[in-house]
């Protein structure tokens, strides 16, 4: 190579290098507002199946104009709406933000993720909608983090169809977090943010009150486009009502689209039904940029998009395609098993609390009132489970460091455990099969395991000062909240254990 060739060569690094440095906010710099958006059981190959059918300003926008990590993985077990929400938001897994799953056991009480009996419906006289808050969540989001930056003058909000896709996202700290009643067909809140409703969320309500096509669907609303609609006005309120990008620090704004995963339950991952919400959501995402650039301005607030989880292929369209798959149902398995614990053992109860997302939950209490040992009764269930059909893996959770399972596998598991939340023993089912409960539609879907169906995710930025681009690497759920705090210049959330990305 000629000296000048190489000199050229050289030029040219540095000049991409300068460029690449220049998309780095240095410090003082601030967007006005943040936006995170997750898209409930969006399978990251969606980008691609719908591509040529979105418009150009939703989706679109954000992988044209923007930046996408195109290998982003949820890096624990199990895969589930409540995690994946937290763990975006805070940088960490289940082992350390304590957010174990949708629902789990604490000191032997089955306890929803996000209840609270300590605090009182807001806006409705449901009375249980509302007893919600984060309390359960141990560590800090990228919220709570700007909020303690800037003194707590930030405004923090969260937006969803779920209280729990709204509450842990916006964190314990956040200004506000509202969810659907679909009893009554509005926003709520609880009494953990605030006394009573602000006006622009009652003028919200009024309006929906007189949706026509909200009180025929009713409860059923989560399975129609409409809730889209609903979740994106509700955004762009709380934007106009609470006057957010507007002050001297920056605020966040968090989004959940979460009728997807109702309708990916109901109906799968192909079909008129699925190809419809997709579409759907791509015109309320170019509706709520347009009001970013309106309110906000185009530039000066920064945009990710992610989703919680995916989804498997409906089982029996993999069948009909010759592929391997299937349905696995705890409930049926729980019998035969309580019947083999107790010929082994001669107990009377069962001794098994409950069986959620791939993991069973002993019950402690029982096994000592018995007089039974504890690690006895782990092994005659594991023994019994080994031998199971279509589990790969059945693992006890106080050995998984130790256990001759995958790599990838321990990794995940160890991060999903939880000592005081995460049961005893996990199963990992075969590739394609799935947890088939009472809940379960024939012709729709689930997730919750490790593999890339459930596991792959998009990961999309746009706005302040992102660039164009694409990365092909491993990247991982947790990364997403030291990026944004990295370009915040304010510090992770207080568990986070991811790597801030950088746009090369």
């Amino acid at each position: 190579m000629s000296k000048r060739l190489f000199f050229v060569i050289w030029m040219v690094g540095m000049a991409m290098a300068i460029s690449a440095g220049n998309n780095r906010p240095s410090f003082g710099e601030k967007p006005k507002l943040v936006v995170g958006i997750v898209v409930d059981q969006m399978r990251w190959d969606y980008l691609s199946i719908y591509y040529n059918r979105f418009t150009r300003d939703g989706f679109r926008r954000m992988i044209d104009e923007g930046y996408s990590f195109d290998n982003c993985l949820i890096n624990y077990l199990p895969t589930v709406t409540a995690i994946g929400h937290t763990s975006a938001y805070t940088g960490t897994t289940p082992a350390f933000h304590g957010i174990c799953g949708n629902t789990f056991f604490v000191d032997g009480k089955r306890t929803y993720c996000c209840s609270d009996s300590t605090v009182q419906t807001v806006g409705t006289d449901n009375k249980n909608v509302g007893k919600m808050s984060p309390r359960n969540l141990l560590a800090t989001t990228i919220g709570d983090q700007l909020r303690l930056h800037t003194g707590f003058r930030s405004k923090v909000i969260g937006v969803s169809y779920k209280d729990r896709a709204a509450i842990f996202p916006a964190g314990r700290a956040a200004n506000a977090a509202y969810w659907m009643d679909l009893k009554n067909g509005q926003f709520v809140t609880s009494s953990y943010y605030m006394k009573d409703l602000p006006q622009w969320v009652r003028d919200v309500n009024k309006q929906m009150a007189k949706n026509e096509q909200l009180k025929k669907l009713g409860v059923n609303v989560g399975l129609s486009p409409l809730t889209g609609v609903l979740i994106t006005d509700m955004a762009i309120a709380a934007i106009q009502g609470e006057k957010m990008g507007q002050g001297e620090e920056t605020d966040m704004l968090c989004v959940s689209y979460s009728h997807t995963d109702v309708i990916g339950h109901k109906w799968s991952t192909r079909g008129e039904h699925t190809d419809e919400a997709y579409l759907e959501i791509d015109k309320e995402l170019a509706r709520l940029f347009d009001a970013l650039d309106a309110q906000v301005g185009k530039g000066n607030y920064i945009a990710f998009l992610t989703a919680d989880h995916g989804a498997a292929h409906n089982s029996q369209f993999m069948e009909d395609h010759r592929l391997n798959a299937g349905k696995w149902s705890s409930e049926r398995l729980r019998k035969d098993l309580d019947a083999y614990v107790a010929s082994k053992l001669g107990n009377t109860k069962s001794l098994i609390l409950g069986i959620l997302d791939y993991r069973f939950f002993l019950d402690k209490t029982e096994i000592r009132q018995q007089g039974l040992d504890y690690q006895r009764v782990k092994e005659i269930i594991i023994d019994y489970l080994q031998q199971s059909p279509n589990l790969s893996f059945v693992v006890d959770c106080e050995k998984i460091a130790t256990s001759a399972i995958p790599p990838v596998l321990r990794d995940r598991m160890l991060l999903g455990y939880s000592y005081h939340r995460g049961g005893e023993i996990f199963v990992v089912p075969d590739p394609g099969y799935y947890e088939y409960g009472s809940w379960s539609s024939p012709v729709g879907t689930t997730h919750g395991e490790w593999n890339p169906y459930d596991a792959h995710i998009p990961l999309l930025f746009y706005g302040w000062h992102v660039p164009h681009g694409s990365y092909a690497q491993e990247v991982h759920i947790t990364d997403i909240a030291p990026t944004v705090c990295s370009l915040l210049h304010i510090q992770q959330p207080n568990a986070c254990i991811g790597n801030p990305l950088t746009f090369d």
